[in-house]
Order: C-alpha cells, then structure tokens, then sequence
C-alpha cells in the first residue's frame, strides 16, 4: 500500500517484502493493467498501442510499455524462450507455472545490484507514488522494544546484571532500563540519555476534557436547592397576609428587620406590604420599593395617615399624583426621602412643598425635573428646613445659590453629582449663609468648589462642621487642601495679605489676639472623604490627618495614587477609625496595612481596591474585619 509522508512501518510478511524490494505497488499493477486491456478498446492498426509481436523489440517500446526492470530476469527470460506474444511478462505474476514467492525473494536479493536500485528509485520517483522505496528505514521505536532486547526474550529481572549494548560497561538492571535501538541488548542509563530519551521521566498525565456544553455553562451565581428559613416565613407571611393580626405585636425593631430582609430578594410587593401598615405609625422605610405600584403607594399613604417620617428607597412608580395623595393623605408629615422619584413632574413637585410648609427634612435622589422654579417654591414655604439634600439633580446650576441663601439656617447640606455645578461665588454666599451652624457638607463633584472656598469661607465660617466630603472637585490643589487642614485650627487675620502664600510648610500666621473677636475654632472631623481627587496627594492626606486624627471614624482616600507609604503610614494614628477606603493608593502595601489595622483596634471595614501591592500577608488579625479588593495576582 502507499505510504506518503509517512516512515512508521510494522512487521511485514515475506511476500510484502518481496513486492516492496521489486518496486511492485498499487499504482503500478494498475497501469500495467490499464495497459494490457487498451488493445481492446483502440483500433487495431495503431502500432504505438501496444509490444511488438517479437519479443527481441521490447526495447523499442516506449518507456511507459516497458516492463518493470525489477521484475526477477529469471522468470521473463522463461516466458520469452515459450515465445508467447504476451507483451509484459510482468503480468504474468499470478499464473500458477511461476515460481513461488520464497524463491523469489531469495533469488532477486543475490542478484539487485545498486543499478538496479537506482533505477527502480527513478521509477518510482516518475509514477509520484512510491517514495524511497528501498532505503524507507523504520524510524520509530516499538514499544516492545522496551520490554524486551529486540529478539523477542523477555527482560532481565530487576537487580540482574547486563552489559550495555552501547558502551559494554556491566549495569544494574532496573525498572527504568531501556532495550537498546536497533536491538539486542539493553542500555545503561547514561547511553539512555545520551540517545536523546529520558528513562525517568514520568509520562504527562493527559488533561481532562471539558465538553463544550460545560465550557458555555457559566455559573454566576449559588442556586439554593433550599430556601432559607427568611424566605420560607416570607412566604408564609404573603400566604397569610389576611390573617397577620393573629401574630400580635411584632415591634417596630422586627419590622424593620424584615423589611430589610425582604429588601434583599425584593421581595416586597403590595400584598404582603399591608404588614407594615398601622394607623398607629410614626416612622416607615421601604428599602427596595420597586414592586410597589402607584395604586399600592397610594394604600399607603391611605392607611398610615399618622405618618411623620418615609422613607422610600428605589420608588420609580412614584408618580406625580402619588405625590399629591401623600400631601392630602399624611399631614403630619415632616420628613420626606426618596430615592429615584424619575416620573414626578416639576408642577407635583411645587405643589407637594406648598401644601407641605412643615417639612424639615426634605431629601431627594435622581430626580430630573426638580427645576429652579421648585427650588425657589421650596424656600418660600418650608421655613423650618433644617436638612436639604438634593442629590443628582441634573438641573442644577449656580441659579440655585439664592434660592439656597433664603432657607432658615441648615444643619445638613448635600448637593452632590448635580448635572451643572454651583460656581464658586455661590459657594462662597451658601457657606457665608449657613456655615455656623453646618455639620454635615457635601459638594462632591462641584468644580466651583475651590480652594478659595476652603480658605475664605469653610475655614472662616464653619464652627461645628463634623462631616466632610468633596469627592471628585477637580479645583481642589494638594497644596490648597493641606493650607487648609494646616491653619484651619487658627484664626484669619483681619489684615489679609494679597500676596497670600500657599507653601504648605508655612508657618500659621501670626496674629495678635487682642484686635480679634473671640474665636471658636472647629473641632475635628468625624467624617472626612477627599476620594477621586487625583491631585491631592501626601501634602494634604497628612494635613488632613494630622487635624482630626483624634476623632476621625470615617475615611476616603479613594483615587490618591501619589500619595506616598510615608504620608499613607499616618494611617495608624487615626485610632478611632472604623471605616478605611484606600482604593487605588499605588504606594500603599502589606507593611502599612499591617501597622493600621494593629494600631486601629476598632477597624471593622477596609477597602483596598486597585492596590496591587496589597496582599494580604502579614497583617491579619484575629478580630473580624472585612477586607475588599485585594486582588489574587497582587505584588506579582
């Protein structure tokens, strides 16, 4: 059979031999074949079709009539002396007068000379077929070879002695000893390697194959063959909503733990809701309010009419008329949140805050159509405000600054991630307005919030100022947050210098007491967050922490990459901390974590996000602190 491209050959039987050796294969009996039977399909008097009928004119045939010049001279020359008008003798192979296959065989090996190796290569290499057909040595070795020396006996025992086939120095067999290729014998192990094979070398176990449907199932998530036992009583509740009176007096700390629990798989919907409802209620919150329709919402305002505090959390389905059933509905109320009111309208909102001038917490999240016009309804009726914080609201812009001016003295100030921003002249009158009497502030993602703000407003102005936060003011300079901390602890001088300089190692100004009026400085931070401001660095993080190291509990340094370990291993003065965001600090690794969380004993919550030096090596404790983002490559 044809072997292309291929040296591997087993054992083969005389006759193979014998037909292999002759240059003898498939594709040339064919032709032989087609040769002899195109007589019979070509007229008779094209000469060129076939052997003359004299068998001394075989030369004269052409080349590709010529019989095998590798076929055994014995057999054609008997053929030739019957003078049979056979044309190829070689046709004549299986004709029973010829000779048999062994004798054969054994008559061409004395007689194959290299010419007529040569020629018998040039015809196979003119038919395409058959390559190297004499010289196709068999390369691979067979695996019996292994277990045995080559003549078919088995192998030595283990401890025996043998001789090495290759070098003739006497070994010790072993289990790992190789036969010797070409065989007989065996190798030491020194020829064993030598030959390019190693006899230690322990086989590669094959991988398992992960069929392609296992490979498309992508678990993100535990399925639970068993709910828990919270999911189970929330069930039963919903199955017998009618009948919850028969529980008796939950109390309002259960409640809200199962609101909360029910948060978790929003779960809540409007009829196992009729739980929470009382005409008795002073205080309801909603974490996760989605399922809740408009016509559910406004059950609620319906049956809780004593309402003084909601609190509804993901209240997309409020509409503009649920809004005005809760300002008809629930008098007495005084605080309103909402997170996510996306349909309420502008008209809903200036009718819902003239109809409710005794709110005195009013905070909203993600509310679109909360307008200039609102703002300006909500400081002429809630004259007893005294925490506003409107959050994502995409219309605001430094109009908003008067309106803001007119509200009664707030104590809680959040205008965080507005659409437009306040410009600093507005910070400058909000902070002016309400800064005595302040205790929380945000201003994240406002530009106008400078350091001109911090220096001449905050820092003049604010005196029991406990929570912080300016996430994301890009105005904001290293150097102007660490003058700020600095001299935040002294007072202004009456004479301000107008070239004011802003090196952070100056000394506070000096100035004399006794033309001031009495100063009251602020007390330090409990809550401080300077997170994504990619311009702070060490200066104003050790500024900061120096300041209210005593009583800080809430920290976010979320987005200083340059700050250094140094300024980073301040850290662990900060005794009272709780709570630790220190994502994406570059500098910030195992041997500062490890002094923070031995010093801060009360540390509860750490996040290390994008901090690639962090390994979580060394500085684990045995008290429970929750740790986020310590990546598994990390200091790789």
């Amino acid at each position: 059979m044809s072997r292309r491209g291929n040296n591997v050959r087993g054992p083969t039987s005389a006759l193979t031999e014998f037909l292999r050796e002759s240059g003898i294969n498939p594709t040339t009996i064919a032709r032989r074949v087609a040769t002899r039977n195109q007589p019979e399909n070509q007229p008779q008097n094209q000469s060129a079709a076939g052997p003359s009928n004299s068998g001394d004119n075989v030369e004269d045939v052409p080349e590709e009539e010529q019989p095998d010049e590798n076929t055994p001279q014995a057999s054609t020359r008997n053929r030739r002396g019957r003078g049979r008008n056979t044309g190829y003798a070689s046709d004549e192979l299986d004709e029973p007068t010829e000779e048999s296959p062994v004798k054969k065989r054994k008559s061409a090996k004395g007689r194959v000379t290299a010419a007529a190796k040569a020629k018998a290569k040039k015809k196979a290499k003119d038919d395409g077929e058959y390559e190297s057909s004499s010289e196709d040595e068999y390369r691979a070795i067979s695996k019996n070879l292994w277990s045995v020396g080559g003549n078919g006996s088995p192998k030595p025992p283990a401890g025996s002695f043998e001789t090495c086939a290759r070098c003739e120095k006497q070994f010790t067999v072993t289990k790992y000893t190789m036969a010797a290729n070409p065989p007989p014998g065996y190798l030491c192990h020194h020829c064993a390697k030598a030959s390019g094979t190693d006899p230690f070398k322990k086989p590669a176990v094959p991988r398992k194959r992960v069929n392609a449907a296992e490979k498309r199932n992508v678990v993100s998530y535990q399925e639970r063959r068993l709910p828990s036992l919270a999911t189970m009583c929330i069930e039963l509740i919903t199955r017998y909503i009618d009948d919850v009176e028969a529980l008796g007096d939950i109390g309002a700390v259960n409640m809200d733990e199962i609101a909360k629990a029910l948060s978790k798989n929003r779960g809540l919907t409007p009829q196992n809701a009729h739980l929470f409802y009382d005409v008795l209620n002073k205080k309801l919150r909603f974490y996760d309010a989605t399922n809740l329709t408009p016509d559910a919402l406004m059950t609620l305002a319906s049956l809780n009419p004593n309402l003084t505090h909601l609190h509804l959390d993901y209240c997309g389905r409020l509409t503009s008329p649920v809004l005005l059933a809760f300002s008809t509905s629930m008098p007495q109320l005084t605080s309103l949140t909402l997170l996510g009111p996306f349909l309420v309208r502008a008209e809903a909102w200036s009718e819902f805050l003239k109809a409710m001038p005794g709110l005195r917490v009013f905070k909203i999240t993600q509310s679109p159509r909360f307008n200039l016009e609102c703002m300006q309804t909500l400081a002429d009726s809630c004259k007893n405000i005294g925490e506003l914080s409107l959050r994502e609201i995409g219309l605001m812009d430094n109009e908003f600054a008067d309106p803001l001016c007119s509200l009664p003295s707030l104590r809680v100030l959040d205008l965080a991630f507005p659409g437009i921003g306040i410009g600093e002249d507005g910070w400058m009158k909000i902070v002016e307005k309400h800064g005595s009497t302040l205790e929380t502030l945000d201003a994240s993602k406002h530009e106008g919030f400078t350091d001109h703000v911090l220096q001449e407003s905050v820092r003049e102005y604010a005196r029991v100022l406990s929570e912080l936060k300016l996430d994301e003011c890009l105005s904001l300079t290293d150097e102007g947050v660490a003058q700020f901390f600095g001299n935040w602890a002294y007072p202004i001088s009456a004479l301000k210098d107008e070239d004011y300089d802003m090196d952070v190692d100056s000394d506070p100004v000096e100035v004399s007491l006794t033309s001031l009026e009495p100063f009251t400085p602020n007390p330090p931070l409990r809550v401080l967050s300077l997170a994504r401001n990619q311009v702070l660095s060490s200066a104003a993080l050790t500024a900061a922490i120096v300041h209210s190291a005593q009583t800080l509990t809430w920290l976010s340094v979320n987005g200083l990459r340059s700050a250094s370990s140094e300024a980073l291993a301040q850290l662990k003065t900060v005794k009272e901390l709780r709570y630790l965001d220190a994502g994406w600090c570059r500098e910030l690794d195992d041997f500062v974590m490890k002094d923070v969380v031995t010093a801060c004993t009360r540390l509860n919550e750490i996040k290390v996000w994008g901090c690639s030096r962090v390994r979580g090596v060394g500085w684990g404790v045995k008290r429970a602190i929750k740790v986020h983002g310590i990546e598994p490559s990390g200091g790789m």
